[in-house]
């Protein structure tokens, strides 16, 4: 499942590492249903036959991990004209970027940083899950900016919840790194890189570190068992686990 790129990756034009997480065999013998989860970045540069692509996949809820401030810059995205229901669940507060990094030491992108997340308060994790849980939301988009980070710690933790193993959260993880080229190519024909910026330095943002992921898990598991057990020690019942697993696990 972890070589079938194509078959989950959306290739818009003006949108980035969007892709389907369908397809992947949890532990009791079920598969994650297609077309319920869709995880992206920013879809505010889509082109007009992105918009078309965009409508035929009946998106009904769009969750946006991005702070308000990035929502401000960025907008909602091309969603908002679809009458589709809208969530914005801020994983980093504004100003909480320079708090992560005083927090953890660093600027880069690492499992100790994704860890960090977690220390801005679990309301953000009992909305996401209180959301996944409720079939009414129908098929979900969720994305931040880059659809890496917030994204890539909101949907490991969606997948061990699903019991997926983890060796293939952290490759869906990964397949972050095979938009990157497309993703370059296309802020270097439209608005040009970054002041400083230079296509080698612009992938290496643009992707992910291949042991982030399993750093993240690994301090989870360090400090609470592992990704379910942190959901536990923050309020999340088992009635809304299973309730996530019956929405997005086939029968």
């Amino acid at each position: 499942m972890i070589n079938d790129y194509s078959e989950r990756h959306y290739p818009f034009e003006g949108c980035f590492n969007f892709r389907d997480i369908g397809g992947y065999p949890a532990a009791d013998g079920r598969r994650v249903r297609w077309g319920q989860y869709f995880r992206a970045g920013r879809q505010d540069r889509m082109t007009e036959p992105d918009l078309q692509r965009l409508q035929d996949l009946g998106i009904t809820t769009q969750i946006d991990l991005r702070k308000p401030d990035e929502v401000r810059e960025q907008g909602r995205g091309p969603l908002a004209g679809l009458g589709v229901s809208y969530h914005n669940i801020a994983i980093i507060p504004d100003g909480g970027t320079d708090q992560l990094s005083r927090l953890v030491g660093d600027t880069g992108i690492s499992g100790r940083r994704y860890l960090g997340y977690l220390e801005f308060g679990p309301e953000s994790w009992i909305r996401l899950f209180e959301i996944f849980a409720d079939r009414s939301s129908g098929p979900i988009l969720l994305h931040c900016t880059a659809g890496k980070d917030r994204t890539g710690v909101s949907t490991a933790f969606l997948l061990s919840v699903l019991r997926v193993d983890r060796a293939l959260i952290e490759a869906d993880y990964i397949l972050t790194n095979h938009d990157v080229p497309r993703q370059a190519d296309f802020i270097e024909t439209t608005t040009g890189f970054p002041e400083g910026m230079d296509r080698k330095s612009m992938m290496h943002a643009a992707g992910v570190p291949e042991n982030a992921m399993g750093d993240f898990l690994d301090g989870l598991r360090e400090r609470w068992g592992g990704p379910i057990g942190y959901l536990r020690s923050i309020g999340i019942s088992d009635s809304i686990l299973d309730a996530v697993r019956s929405k997005f696990l086939e029968e």
